[in-house]
C-alpha cells in the first residue's frame, strides 16, 4: 500500500465538530464508573463533549455506548493523558460502595507511548527508535507493576462490590506504513507491537492479582490495525491529536463488545438505538463531569508529535547522513539505510 495514501486525505480532514453528550440518567440504574487514559476517554473519534477540560470524552467512546447500550448510569472520569498518579488524584473519588462496574485503561502514558511514537515516527537518520522502545520496556517491566498494584488496591477499597474490568491496548500497526509523512520500519513497527503485548501482560497479571477481569484486544483488533483495508486505529491525522487512537468503529465495533461482556456479564452489539440513546444523554453527561473540571484540568494530554524536518535539529540530522532535505527520494533512502544499521546494531546487543 502507497505510503502516499494519506497524503491528500491529511490535507482534507476538517476540525472535528465539538458536540455534547451525556450518560443514562442515574435513577433507577446501576452505577458505572470509566476510569482512565485517552483510550477509554474517545480520543480518535473527533467528537468531544463540552465539559470544560481538555480530557477529550466521547459519546461514541466505549464507555458511553456500554452504558447506553444496558442503561447505566455512567460517571464519565477517564481522561486524555492519565497516568496511573493521575487516577489516583483525580478519578478515584468517583468510586464507592454502591458502585457496581467499573473499567479502567492506564499504563500507556507511565510508558510514555506517546513520546517514542514520536520518536519511531522520524526517519532513521535523525531517531532513536529502539533507544525509546528500550526505555519504554523497563519502565513497563520494573516500575509500572507496582504502580497498578497499589492502584488496583486503591479501586478495590473504595468499590468493594463492583464489577471491574482492566482493559488493555491494541497492536498499533501491520508492518507497513502508508502515512506520507511518518518513517515507521517494519522492525520498529513489530517491536512497537511487542511493547503493546508487553504492556498488556503486566496489566493482565496485575489485574488477576486483584480477582478483575481483563479485556486483551490484540486479537479484536487484528485486521483493523493503522494501513489495513479497515481501519480501527486511526494513523497520521489532523489533527493531529487524533493519530494512534481507536477511531468510531474502533470503539464501536472493538472496544465496547469487548469490554461488554466481562464487565456487565452480557454480550454487546452497538446499534443506531444505542447510538441515539448515547447522543440523546448528552446534556447530562457534559454537565456531570463540568464538576471535575479543576481537577481534570491538573492532567497534562500526552500527545504524538508528527515529524519535522524543518526544525535546526533534523536540518543537522541532515547534514550529518548526506541527506538532501529537498529531496524525498533522498530522504526516504537515508532513513532506509539506516534504519537498517540500527536494526543490526540493536539484534547484536540484544543477542543472546
Amino acid at each position: 500500500m502507497a505510503r502516499t495514501r494519506t497524503f491528500g486525505a491529511l490535507a482534507a480532514l476538517g476540525v472535528a465538530t465539538a458536540l455534547t453528550i451525556s450518560a443514562t440518567p442515574a435513577s433507577a440504574a446501576s452505577s458505572y464508573v470509566a476510569l482512565g487514559d485517552s483510550y477509554s476517554s474517545g480520543v480518535g473519534t473527533r467528537t468531544y463533549i463540552n465539559d470544560g477540560t481538555s480530557c477529550q470524552r466521547s459519546v461514541y467512546a466505549y464507555p458511553s455506548l456500554i452504558a447506553a447500550n444496558k442503561g447505566l448510569a455512567l460517571n464519565f472520569r477517564a481522561c486524555s493523558g492519565a497516568k496511573v498518579a493521575d487516577v489516583t488524584n483525580t478519578q478515584l473519588s468517583a468510586l464507592g460502595s454502591g458502585t457496581t462496574y467499573v473499567s479502567i485503561s492506564v499504563g500507556g502514558n507511565d510508558a510514555g507511548f506517546a513520546d517514542v511514537l514520536t520518536e519511531c515516527a522520524q526517519p532513521g537518520w535523525m531517531s532513536d527508535c529502539n533507544g525509546a522502545i528500550d526505555d519504554a520496556q523497563y519502565i513497563i517491566n520494573n516500575v509500572l507493576p507496582g504502580r497498578l498494584s497499589t492502584l488496583y488496591s486503591s479501586i478495590r477499597a473504595k468499590a468493594p462490590n463492583a464489577r471491574v474490568t482492566v482493559v488493555g491496548y491494541p497492536r498499533i500497526f501491520n508492518g507497513e506504513d502508508c502515512n506520507a509523512f511518518t518513517w515507521f520500519s517494519p522492525t520498529e513497527e513489530s517491536r512497537l507491537n511487542s511493547t503493546a503485548d508487553l504492556l498488556n501482560s503486566k496489566l493482565s497479571a496485575q489485574a488477576s492479582a486483584r480477582g478483575f477481569s481483563f479485556a486483551n484486544p490484540t486479537s479484536r483488533f487484528t485486521g483493523h490495525a493503522v494501513c489495513d483495508s479497515t481501519e480501527w486505529l486511526n494513523g497520521l491525522s489532523n489533527p493531529v491529536s487524533e493519530s494512534y487512537h481507536p477511531n468510531v468503529a474502533g470503539h464501536r465495533d472493538g472496544y465496547a463488545p469487548l469490554v461488554s461482556t466481562p464487565l456487565t456479564g452480557s454480550a454487546l452489539t452497538v446499534t443506531a438505538a444505542t447510538l441515539r440513546v448515547a447522543a440523546d444523554s448528552s446534556t447530562t453527561l457534559a454537565t456531570q463531569q463540568r464538576r471535575y473540571a479543576a481537577a481534570d484540568r491538573t492532567i497534562v494530554p500526552e500527545q504524538f508529535r508528527a515529524p519535522d524536518l524543518t526544525t535546526a535539529r533534523a536540518k543537522a540530522a541532515a547534514h550529518r547522513a548526506g541527506v538532501d532535505l529537498s529531496s524525498r527520494a533522498s530522504i526516504d533512502a537515508a532513513d532506509r539505510l539506516w534504519s537498517q544499521r540500527q536494526d543490526r546494531a540493536w539484534a547484536a546487543t540484544h543477542a543472546r
